[in-house]
C-alpha cells in the first residue's frame, strides 16, 4: 500500500502521523511495523522509526487485508479502450476499498483480472446499488473524467422497484436539499436551498409493484433512496429506508436492494468520442413480485 504524507500538520515524524492515520491497525501495530523495517521509502529502504515527518513523501508498506466475505456474483466488463473501462457492477460489491471492504471491491478485482494497476474509479456506486461504473486507466487522465462528473457532462438513468401507488402522480421532478451526516448511516432531507434533484417515472406496474425510471441531475449521497423515500415509495430491500434495519448478515445475498444503474452516456473528454452503455442486469424483484411482495 502506498501512502502519500499531506501538506499541513503537525506531525514531527512519519510514524507518528501513520499512528494517528492507521488507526484501525490496532495498538502497537505500526511502531512494530517501523521496528521490523516494514515500512519504506522511494528508494526501497526502511524508513527509521525516528525518521522526520516529510510533506509530500511517500512511503510504501504491505497490509494484512482481513478475510473478507466473497460476493459470489460476476462483473462484466462493457468496454475497455486505452483510457476507460467501464463494468457492469452486481449487487453488494464495493467500487472502491473502503472500510472493511478491500479485495472484494470492484476496483480491486478489474486490477487483477485486467492486469491494470493504475486503474481508477472516475465516480463511485452505493455497495448496495447494481449497474455501470466507469473507471480510469492513466493516472494523467483521471481528473478530466472525474471533472465530467462534477461538472454533470455525464446523464445518468437507474431503475428502481417499489410498491406502486396509483395516487402517486407521476412524471414529476423532485427537489430538495439532502444532508449526509459523517457517521450516521442514513441521510435525510432538511430545510433550504435545494441540492438534489431527480426526474422520476413509472416505467409499468404489476402485482402490486412498479419499475420506477430516475434520471439524477446531480449525485448526493442516497438521493434516489431519500427521493423515492420521500415520495412513499421506498425502495425494495433498503436497509436504511424508510428506517434503519439491523445490519444484513454477510453471506445473505438473498434480497438486494432494487436500484440498477441502467444507463451512462457521455462524451469522453480525452477522445471526444460520444459514449453510451447499458446494463444488462435485471432486478430481481422484477421477476418475482409476488415473493418481494409478500416480503
Amino acid at each position: 500500500m502506498r501512502v502519500r504524507l499531506p501538506y499541513g500538520g503537525t506531525w514531527a515524524t512519519v510514524r507518528e502521523h501513520l499512528v494517528e492515520r492507521l488507526t484501525g491497525a490496532g495498538p502497537g501495530v505500526v511502531s512494530a511495523m517501523f521496528d521490523a523495517g516494514l515500512i519504506v521509502g522511494a528508494d526501497g529502504r526502511a524508513v527509521g522509526p525516528d525518521a522526520p515527518y516529510e510533506p509530500g513523501m511517500f512511503v510504501w508498506f504491505h497490509r494484512e487485508l482481513p478475510a473478507e466475505m466473497p460476493v459470489p456474483f460476476p462483473m462484466e466488463v462493457l468496454y475497455r479502450d486505452a483510457h476507460i473501462v467501464v463494468a457492469d457492477k452486481p449487487h453488494f460489491l464495493a467500487t472502491t476499498p473502503r472500510g472493511t471492504h478491500v479485495a472484494q471491491t470492484a476496483l480491486a478485482r478489474l486490477r487483477r483480472e485486467l492486469d491494470i494497476p493504475t486503474l481508477t474509479a472516475a465516480h463511485r456506486l452505493d455497495r448496495l446499488t447494481a449497474g455501470l461504473v466507469l473507471f480510469t486507466v492513466r493516472p494523467q487522465e483521471r481528473g478530466a473524467y472525474q471533472t465530467m462528473f462534477r461538472d454533470r457532462r455525464v446523464r445518468k438513468e437507474y431503475e428502481a422497484i417499489a410498491a406502486y401507488d396509483p395516487a402517486l402522480a407521476l412524471p414529476r421532478t423532485v427537489r430538495s436539499r439532502i444532508l449526509k451526516e459523517r457517521g450516521v448511516p442514513a441521510a435525510r432531507e432538511v430545510e433550504g436551498e435545494p441540492n438534489a434533484e431527480t426526474y422520476v417515472e413509472a416505467a409499468g406496474h404489476r402485482g402490486g409493484l412498479c419499475r420506477y425510471r430516475l434520471v439524477p441531475a446531480t449525485g448526493q449521497t442516497h438521493q434516489l433512496r431519500v427521493h423515492l423515500n420521500a415520495l412513499g415509495v421506498p425502495i425494495l430491500g433498503d436497509p436504511l429506508y424508510p428506517v434503519v434495519t439491523a445490519p444484513v448478515p454477510a453471506g445473505d445475498f438473498r434480497r438486494p436492494l432494487q436500484l440498477l444503474a441502467r444507463r451512462l452516456e457521455f462524451t469522453d473528454p480525452v477522445t471526444g468520442a460520444d459514449h453510451a452503455f447499458t446494463s444488462g442486469r435485471a432486478l430481481q424483484a422484477w421477476s418475482s413480485h409476488d415473493t418481494w411482495a409478500e416480503g
